[in-house]
């Protein structure tokens, strides 16, 4: 039952072969007896009662197509029952009075939540090691980071603990952790998916999208998800086209005549050898399929990582200023004055990773440094959207490429190195700080004893608004191979 996809599952639910009770069951134990460390809050009763309310509409014939499948959350959307702890002992024991939009909506199409699940402090970090709850276990390779910062997310779906999971995606998010655990995820362009109680970590990237085993399933999952919300500010609105749509709408067209942008920049200095080849690979099946490769350029590409990592964390620094103390969340036991009460507050509630971008971030915000370093940054993250919308303005349809350079490296062998970590978000950073919808698919495993057993992912990017169209390309891809289908030894 816990290999099937959600399209399998709600044909199931529908036809009563199979209870939501019985299904939700199934997977809180499987969650109780696997040791990937995915899962940091579980409450079975609360499960199982929003199961038993998804049995009653279907029994009344009033359920959707997602009604009784089961989901986890990651830790950053609030939620009004479970623990929200965003993966930081700064909101250890937290539960919201409110759910967020992204939880709300699933609920209202009758889903079940499973619980939350882990992630890296505040979504910061591309390894899930940054998490206060500890790390989450790679189910390909227990020696091997999930990726982060969903790694939770992603593994959930790896290990079969669950048939689908929320995530987020700031500089990688979900595109990263889908590739190391071999499971898909999709980026919305930004502005689709609304942040209202998603906690926020670098407001003008930050956005929510679905992981699933496979792309059929994020399409089911996105039809939920899209939406203006008046209470994000950042929502886009039906006149700037962000309209509810069925994303599963194209799913079967034939990709003949495709235009697929293959970057050079992607494609060099940096990248492993099995993952070019797995990539090259994909690339070739889809040229069988009918698509034609075309060499194209994005020379901002290296320009990536030093603008994201001045824009995300001076975003981050004056996000996280609300957490001080006074109004919720962890405070200092004991403390002199008021000033000494932020210092431990702080000092004690956020992890190294979460300190280091709070520093860095309130440095290029100083006066005297504000002009030199984040209105540069901003005026190249616009060059670097530019090289987009000229490759998409008349040379392709999608861009391809690696997800990362490497497969999933071994746990703890870059915790004390965190310029490499950045490094690592090398290919996905620029779709981000463009606002791109991008998704990540399996399309094979790294090569040699170490690395045959971990997977890597195929990035797919596309224009605004064109997620329908990568859900195409991804699902074509998906009939044609059977990564996706593959799951950890023993799952």
């Amino acid at each position: 039952m816990h290999n099937k996809t959600i399209k399998e599952l709600s044909a199931l639910l529908q036809a009563k072969q199979v209870s939501s009770t019985e299904l939700t069951r199934h997977f809180l134990d499987r969650i109780a007896a696997s040791g990937h460390n995915a899962f940091l809050h579980v409450d079975p009763a609360l499960s199982l009662a929003q199961a038993a309310a998804a049995d009653a509409r279907i029994a009344e014939g009033s359920a959707g197509p997602l009604t009784g499948v089961p989901i986890a959350h990651k830790d950053i959307f609030v939620t009004r029952d479970w623990r929200t702890t965003a993966g930081s002992k700064m909101l250890a024991n937290y539960v919201s009075p409110f759910d967020a939009t992204v939880v709300d909506r699933f609920n209202a199409a009758g889903m079940v939540t499973l619980g939350k699940v882990n992630c890296d402090e505040f979504a910061m970090g591309s390894a899930n090691e940054n998490s206060a709850f500890g790390p989450v276990k790679n189910p390909w390779d227990a020696l091997a980071v999930p990726g982060g910062s969903s790694g939770g997310s992603a593994a959930a779906i790896a290990a079969r603990l669950a048939p689908a999971a929320t995530a987020t995606d700031t500089g990688g998010s979900i595109r990263q952790p889908a590739a190391f655990c071999g499971v898909t995820g999709i980026k919305p362009t930004y502005g689709r998916v609304s942040r209202f109680g998603m906690i926020a970590f670098a407001s003008s990237l930050d956005q929510g999208g679905p992981m699933a085993q496979t792309a059929e399933d994020c399409a089911l999952l996105l039809n939920e998800m899209v939406g203006h919300d008046v209470r994000d500010s950042t929502s886009l609105t039906p006149e700037q086209g962000n309209l509810h749509e069925d994303f599963t709408r194209d799913l079967d067209k034939p990709l003949n005549g495709l235009r697929i942008g293959v970057p050079s920049e992607y494609f060099g200095e940096g990248l492993a050898a099995d993952v070019e080849s797995a990539v090259r690979a994909a690339l070739d099946q889809f040229v069988a399929l009918g698509a034609v490769l075309v060499d194209i350029s994005l020379p901002k590409t290296a320009l990536s990582i030093p603008t994201y990592y001045i824009i995300a964390p001076a975003e981050a620094s004056s996000n996280l200023s609300r957490f001080d103390g006074v109004r919720y969340g962890h405070r200092a036991s004991e403390y002199k004055d008021l000033a000494e009460m932020y210092k431990k507050t702080r000092a004690e509630g956020f992890g190294r990773e979460v300190q280091r971008r709070i520093m860095v971030g309130t440095y290029v915000l100083c006066h005297g440094y504000y002009d030199a370093y984040y209105v540069q940054a901003q005026k190249i993250r616009r060059l670097i959207a530019d090289d987009f919308q000229a490759a998409f303005a008349d040379k392709c349809d999608v861009i391809m490429g690696p997800v990362a350079p490497t497969v999933a490296w071994d746990a703890g062998s870059k915790t004390n190195d965190p310029v490499a970590n950045y490094l690592a978000d090398i290919f996905t950073l620029s779709t981000s700080l463009a606002g791109l919808p991008g998704m990540s698919i399996p399309c094979g495993f790294g090569s040699g004893e170490k690395n045959e057993k971990r997977p890597v992912g195929l990035q797919i990017i596309g224009n605004y608004f064109s997620e329908a169209k990568l859900l195409n390309v991804a699902h074509q891809y998906q009939l044609a191979t059977d990564w996706h289908q593959r799951a950890p030894e023993g799952v």
